[in-house]
């Protein structure tokens, strides 16, 4: 008996990791007992000896999202800025690092896709993280260590933008601190022209190198016209 439940929890994960997998590659839409049975090699009937229906495998998807979430806010007791700092390179690490759940959030599909209670759960996720990147912009104007000349609300989608094109870049490693700075420069008390000019120099140091300075660029743009919290 133990070690039937055993392995109905390692089928149940791999198809969590499954579920994730189809969502980072085809979308949501294209998450049913077919492709979950197709993707881990399971008849379509073997999936609800593991889960009793397609919507308690998605709660059990939208558990392990929420759980990767929660494990990148940093403690609260630290300076408003490292507190930032940190958890740009835990959201944009462990959440880069399974692309499902990056879909998946920033998805406008998930709210219709997932069940009701999921979604609930979910959307408390993405309010969750607008809050704290809020609170942790709002102390750090308190202090004098960010510009107060523009509201946290104006701020707040150049951390997220940040994150976002991270998560979703392969060379995000490398690119990290860079990003980071430049999120820094735009938040800190610089001026927008001195931001321009350091941008523009950086441009033209690549260029000279016959190298493109953003090798994303067109998905950093992107990421960073709209970001969504998540």
């Amino acid at each position: 008996m133990a070690q039937d439940r055993r392995s109905s929890e390692v089928c149940q994960v791999e198809l969590v990791n499954a579920a994730l997998h189809i969502i980072a590659t085809k979308g949501i839409t294209a998450l049913s007992t077919r492709s979950l049975a197709s993707q881990v090699g399971l008849s379509s009937g073997a999936i609800f000896r593991h889960f009793a229906s397609l919507d308690e495998l998605l709660d059990a998807v939208v558990t392990r999202v929420a759980a990767v979430i929660e494990s990148t806010y940093p403690p609260k007791t630290l300076p408003p800025v490292e507190r930032l700092e940190r958890f740009i390179e835990a959201r944009s690490s462990v959440v880069g690092d399974q692309p499902g759940i990056v879909r998946l959030i920033l998805s406008e599909q998930f709210l219709l896709a997932l069940p009701n209670e999921g979604s609930a759960r979910l959307s408390a996720c993405v309010d969750k993280t607008a809050a704290f990147v809020l609170a942790c912009l709002r102390d750090g104007q308190r202090s004098g260590e960010l510009r107060a000349d523009q509201p946290a609300e104006n701020l707040a989608p150049i951390v997220m933008g940040t994150v976002q094109m991270l998560a979703l870049s392969p060379v995000k490693a490398r690119r990290q601190k860079a990003e980071t700075r430049g999120c820094w420069a735009a938040c800190s008390r610089c001026s927008v022209r001195q931001l321009s000019l350091r941008r523009r120099a950086e441009r033209s140091r690549h260029e000279a190198l016959g190298r493109h300075p953003y090798p994303c660029h067109r998905r950093a743009v992107a990421a960073r016209a709209s970001p969504r919290s998540w």
